[in-house]
């Protein structure tokens, strides 16, 4: 495989990530450049780490992982972006900036699991075509995540301004939809 063809899928792979950033960036409750930026980098992090260790992980755990939960891997992505937009519809219509818009640990663990299950079926497609190492795919994989995470973060607070009850309301909406489209496309194809 080529440089640019592991850039692809990288991309690929990180716009979910993307999407998910801006979602809650819209819903964040941050005052202060710098407080909105550590928590851009923060959601980044765990973006890029966990979309680069899953494809790590489908390399070298393979077949095994990947027939163990196949049946159900796109229902987990998919509850767990439909939780997290029914919490983020339910936190735009409350008053108060509640402690449900925070970045928690249980929210970035959920988000960084849902986004990241597709990137397991990619680790094992490296295994399958025999490559000869994982480092140069998962380390664009990896700075791709970060990168788009932390630029959509940042973009989706930009967005919501004014707006931040009705933003979180469709940033939870289409958290939803992401999670319809997994199981839409494994249902599918």
């Amino acid at each position: 495989m080529s440089i640019a063809e592991y850039t692809m899928i990288a991309l690929a792979l990180a716009l979910d990530a993307f999407a998910v950033s801006v979602c809650r960036g819209c819903a964040s409750t941050e005052d202060g450049a710098r407080n909105r930026l550590r928590s851009a980098l923060v959601i980044g992090m765990t973006f890029g780490l966990f979309q680069a260790a899953m494809p790590l992980i489908g390399f070298y755990g393979g077949g095994a992982i990947i027939s163990s939960i196949s049946f159900v891997d796109h229902w987990i992505a998919a509850a767990l972006l439909v939780w997290i937009g029914v919490s983020m519809i339910l936190s735009s219509r409350k008053s108060d900036d509640s402690d449900s818009r925070k970045l928690t640990l249980g929210v970035l663990l959920a988000l960084g699991v849902a986004t990241s299950i597709d990137a397991l079926a990619i680790g094992i497609s490296f295994a399958a075509v025999n490559l000869a190492s994982v480092l140069l795919p998962i380390l664009l994989i990896g700075v791709f995540a970060f990168s788009l995470s932390v630029i959509g973060y940042l973009a989706g607070g930009r967005i919501s301004g004014r707006f931040s009850k009705y933003a979180e309301l469709a940033g939870g909406i289409v958290l939803i939809l992401l999670g319809i489209k997994v199981v839409a496309e494994h249902l599918i194809g």
